[in-house]
């Protein structure tokens, strides 16, 4: 017999990332390969723009390197700086430390009222979407070859 509980129970769900861990271990040999070696640790990867008068943050990059990938968890740019190429040089920044990391590839996620089309520009190719993610807007995956 089993009963169902639903609290929240960080004991628990740290118990259930080591089971997941361990069964996805058991069955992908690339995870076998990977765990124990550099590549299984993430790394964070940032890079910021600053204004040179104030100091003030106009824009940056949030990154995390994980099996030589570089995933692109926040990219932002001041309302006043956009359409000056500013964002394009910062994710180039951003690509160009993660090849010295030895990332062969980049994933981003980003919503239809954010930036697909500025994403495409950059040479990212759509991977795939989720309509009505949050209702009413769309997300996109996007991938890019660095290698």
């Amino acid at each position: 017999m089993f009963r169902i509980e639903t609290e929240v129970d960080k004991e628990r769900q740290a118990l259930l990332g080591e089971r997941m861990r361990e069964n996805n271990t058991a069955r992908s040999p690339v995870l076998r390969e990977l765990r124990g070696s550099a590549e299984e640790e993430e790394v964070p990867l940032h890079v910021w723009l600053m204004e040179e008068s104030t100091g003030a943050l106009a824009g940056g990059v949030a990154a995390h390197i994980w099996a030589r990938w570089l995933h692109v968890d926040l990219l932002w740019v001041d309302d006043a700086h956009r359409g000056t190429g500013l964002g394009t040089r910062l994710l180039a920044e951003a690509e160009e430390l993660a090849r010295t990391h030895g990332c062969l590839h980049a994933r981003l996620e980003t919503w239809d009222f954010q930036a697909p089309a500025f994403y495409r520009r950059q040479g990212y190719d759509l991977a795939g979407h989720i309509p009505d993610y949050p209702p009413g807007v769309t997300e996109y995956f996007f991938t890019k070859r660095l290698a």
